[in-house]
């Protein structure tokens, strides 16, 4: 495991996104850090409850997942921010580059 996985997703697939990443890194003993598209906010919301409560029937801490809301500074601060060694980001290629870079920048991987 890489401890904590930033997933970024756009506003046209948010949960496919997150459930495509949350299974990856959930098998591998990660933790997820899901930052959604601003425009999908009550989804990202609705969608983490939801996966809140799988993981409280199986036993699992539901604190393994954390929801962060905002702007695009919030995608800015998970792509430069050292403690979160992989990020997944889906949305544009504009946008896509300016993640690549943040992350390159600190050594850090990135699933694009």
């Amino acid at each position: 495991p890489l401890g904590i996985v930033g997933v970024i997703t756009a506003f046209n697939f948010p949960c496919a996104v997150f459930g495509w990443n949350a299974a990856i890194a959930l098998i591998c003993g990660a933790l997820l850090t899901l930052y959604g598209a601003p425009s999908t906010s009550l989804v990202t919301v609705a969608t983490a409850k939801i996966i809140a409560e799988v993981l409280n029937k199986n036993k699992i801490n539901p604190n393994v997942l954390t929801v962060v809301q905002g702007g695009a500074d919030i995608g800015q601060k998970m792509s430069e921010d050292v403690r979160i060694p992989l990020v997944s980001f889906t949305g544009s290629t504009k946008v896509g580059k300016i993640v690549k870079r943040a992350v390159e920048d600190r050594f850090g991987r990135s699933l694009l």
